[in-house]
């Protein structure tokens, strides 16, 4: 077995406080017929369930052993789906780990925990179930339902991955082993010192009746974007920025159908942060331009007020399925370089440099 080592990525809600006592958690694993991949094996240590009022409350703790039967193919990237139910929040999740580079034949882990509701009025049968949601192969193709959209996901993650280690690798070509170990270095301050501050992105529109004022908001042209947004605006009440809304022009000769915004937020006391990555669905024609008015707001700590909001254009998908991501260069903008999150791909190249030095990751770009 080649051990991998992977970013995981959770999607759930808070934990929820647990009352009673915690029963064995039910649950069932169910790949299909024709899945690229087969269960080994499954460990769930530590998961429970317990009765809190007319509900269970769950701890999921599972780690996946499985196997890529794939036959030529190597595994790039998988994201399950982990339901307890649909209706209301709290019953989904979702488990995702890019930056994989699994081989045909080859065993790989993924772990997930997560923390789940479910009506007790649901019935019998298994708690919790986890399917398969989709797989991203080297060549970028894909098997799965997408019902996540994972696919979307993990095409943008393996672009940046290819991005950052061509980067990587044209600094150790023209700095060597030394040039290489400063930019970790970096990579690994800038990661450690970005600020984090909690936000919440809130869908529909807001119930949030505090009086308000609008707030212009700024845009960062990156001129090599096939999107520029012309200008817009965010009404901050609270401590929520409610329904952005801007003007975006296509200036690319192809049709655009989906692209996100990163949100860059400014405090008084002039700290910036990332607050979000808003996704916007549309069919954009080439050379023109459209209003877009998100019906959603994002939702800070009370303690956290507004001073000015930053947007930017992080990722753009066309119409006939590729996509746009920024350059290294475009990221090496200052206001963007303190506070844009690594990718997955450059997180686990410095989770290798912290723990085995620049020489393994070395070797690592050496695979690729």
């Amino acid at each position: 077995m080649r051990s991998n080592i992977g970013i995981l990525v959770l999607a759930a809600l808070p934990a929820l406080a647990q009352f009673g006592q915690p029963q064995n958690l039910a649950h069932r694993i169910d790949l299909p017929r024709d899945s690229p991949v087969s269960l080994v094996g499954d460990e769930w240590d530590g998961s429970a369930s317990v009765v809190r009022g007319g509900a269970y409350a769950m701890d999921v703790r599972m780690a996946l052993s499985l196997r890529n039967n794939s036959v030529h193919r190597r595994i790039r990237g998988i994201t399950l789906s982990v339901l307890a139910q649909e209706a209301a929040p709290g019953g989904k999740g979702s488990i995702s780990v890019p930056s994989l580079d699994v081989a045909p034949g080859e065993t790989f882990s993924v772990r997930g925990d997560l923390h789940l509701i479910r009506p007790v009025s649901d019935g019998l049968g298994p708690l919790v179930e986890v399917t398969l949601d989709g797989i991203l192969f080297e060549d970028l193709s894909f098997y799965g339902p997408d019902r996540l959209h994972s696919r979307r996901t993990m095409l943008v993650w393996e672009l940046e991955s290819k991005r950052d280690r061509q980067f990587l690798k044209a600094v150790l070509e023209q700095k060597g082993a030394e040039g290489l170990k400063k930019e970790l270095q970096a990579s690994v301050e800038r990661d450690t010192n970005k600020p984090q501050f909690g936000v919440q992105v809130v869908r529909g529109r807001s119930s949030n009746q505090e009086s308000s004022r609008e707030l212009p908001v700024a845009f960062l042209n990156v001129p090599e974007s096939p999107l520029e947004p012309m200008g817009g605006a965010a009404r901050i009440s609270g401590n929520e920025a409610q329904a952005p809304k801007l003007v975006v022009h296509n200036r690319s000769l192809r049709a655009v159908r989906y692209f996100e915004i990163g949100w860059v937020m400014k405090d008084p006391q002039g700290r910036e942060f990332l607050a979000a990555s808003m996704p916007s669905e549309m069919r954009l024609p080439p050379r023109s331009s459209s209003q877009i008015l998100e019906e959603a707001a994002l939702r800070f700590d009370p303690r956290t007020s507004v001073d000015s909001m930053t947007g930017f254009i992080s990722t753009v998908e066309f119409t006939d399925g590729t996509f746009w991501i920024p350059s290294r260069a475009a990221l090496a903008d200052p206001l963007l370089r303190s506070v844009v999150t690594a990718s997955p791909e450059e997180q686990r190249l410095m989770q290798i440099f912290r723990k085995r030095g620049v020489n393994a990751v070395m070797d690592e770009l050496k695979r690729f």
